[in-house]
């Protein structure tokens, strides 16, 4: 099941949704900004009863 989630890019600024999969567990991967088209790293994280957070973060400060 994806869930849509709105976060904030770390360079631009704009808000950009990503599709996020919280049925594997916990995830961090690289996207792109969907306006600026810089490498955006998204860390998810799944509690105990699957709600899923995420955050996001500039490829440097990962």
């Amino acid at each position: 099941m994806l869930d849509l989630q709105d976060v904030t890019c770390p360079y631009c600024g704009e808000v950009i949704s990503l599709a996020l999969d919280a049925s594997a567990g916990a995830q961090h991967y690289i996207e792109d900004c969907h306006v600026c088209c810089r490498p955006i790293t998204v860390l998810l994280d799944v509690d105990e009863d699957g709600d899923a957070s995420v955050q996001v973060q500039a490829q440097d400060d990962a």
